[in-house]
């Protein structure tokens, strides 16, 4: 509807198609590398939030927005990089350029241990095995805390201690996993996952390997999640199994459903909102006057407006975010005509 259009097949393999969208790249990159001279301490900790969050929504994206594979172990998967991160810095006093590839590997290894019931259960059945993953790693680590004395918690010294580092290691860290998931989707491997969720049978029957497709969608997924948990470790300087209840797979679940599901557009929309959710109930509040009330309650305050948010989401705009983005893009591509149904 923007009266572009893709003459030669090389064409399909560029990530920004028009003059248009490398010139908004352009602004919207110069915006992200000036943003930490300009935010303050709260607003700088908020970006690193997304940031960091940002990375463990795509891998589930990946696995249940393309795949369509259901998984309710995402906090357990980002408890396993950040325990693996603490007991190699804590046993043997590893340095991040190890602590990394092996929460890497730890993830690998639980994605293709929790993905083969995927291979023979779905749906509600395949949720529940792979949400029995959240509360063998909690267990485990809490065993750990426990046996070796960190009652509150495995303490873990920060190779960065400015929170600016921080803001451009973590915009690395997320723009090369958004990098990698845009390649992999347009890769057989991407492809073969859209397949399978549309319809099992029917990828099969087209020579798709519908196992190894799972079993990679699992272990990718897995993989990235590990390697957010290990670098949430080190932001915060600390780990432990509290830090990682069934809520946090709840966050993650909503970043990819508020966001819109199939979208990795949708996944960093839905980050962003989930986020900063919680400030902008704290600033509604305090805005109306009845912060003091609502002190003790304040908790059940942002889950109930946070529930509500998703119910709003799934009824009226299935679609999320990207939806909306997409519908006002349309706005303005087609202005000042209207779109009309085909069937009308």
């Amino acid at each position: 509807m923007s009266g572009y259009f893709r003459v030669r097949y090389s064409e399909d393999f560029a990530l920004l198609d028009t003059r248009v969208q490398k010139a908004w790249f352009a602004v919207f990159s110069i915006a992200l590398l000036s943003y930490p001279f300009f935010a303050n301490a709260l607003w700088l900790d908020l970006a690193n939030q997304v940031l960091l969050a940002s990375i463990g929504a795509v891998a589930l994206m990946l696995l249940t927005g393309y795949a369509g594979q259901i998984s309710l172990g995402h906090a357990g998967l980002l408890a396993a990089g950040a325990f693996t991160t603490g007991i190699l810095f804590k046993e043997f006093g590893a340095s991040m350029w190890l602590t990394l590839p092996a929460s890497a590997a730890v993830g690998a290894a639980l994605g293709l241990i929790f993905g083969l019931p995927s291979l023979r259960l779905r749906g509600l059945y395949l949720a529940v095995s792979t949400l029995a993953l959240h509360f063998i790693v909690t267990f485990a680590g809490g065993e750990y805390e426990s046996r070796r004395g960190f009652s509150t918690g495995i303490v873990i010294e920060s190779p960065l201690t400015d929170a600016r580092h921080w803001y451009f290691v973590l915009l690395a860290a997320a723009a090369a996993t958004l990098l990698f998931g845009l390649n992999l989707l347009r890769s057989r491997t991407g492809r073969a996952w859209r397949a399978i969720h549309g319809r099992e049978a029917v990828a099969e029957a087209l020579g798709i390997n519908v196992h190894r497709a799972k079993l990679s969608a699992f272990v990718i997924s897995s993989t990235l999640t590990a390697v957010s948990g290990c670098l949430f470790a080190y932001y915060r300087g600390f780990v432990s199994a509290e830090a990682f209840s069934l809520y946090i797979t709840i966050q993650y679940i909503a970043m990819v459903i508020i966001g819109g599901m199939g979208s990795l557009l949708g996944a960093i929309l839905g980050t962003v909102f989930v986020v900063l959710f919680p400030y902008v109930i704290d600033a509604a509040t305090a805005l109306l006057g009845i912060a003091g009330r609502l002190a003790s309650g304040i908790f059940a305050v942002n889950y109930s407006a946070f529930g509500l948010v998703m119910i709003l989401f799934l009824v009226f705009e299935p679609q999320g975010l990207v939806g909306l983005w997409r519908r006002m893009q349309s706005w303005f591509l087609l202005w000042p005509f209207k779109q009309r149904p085909l069937s009308r």
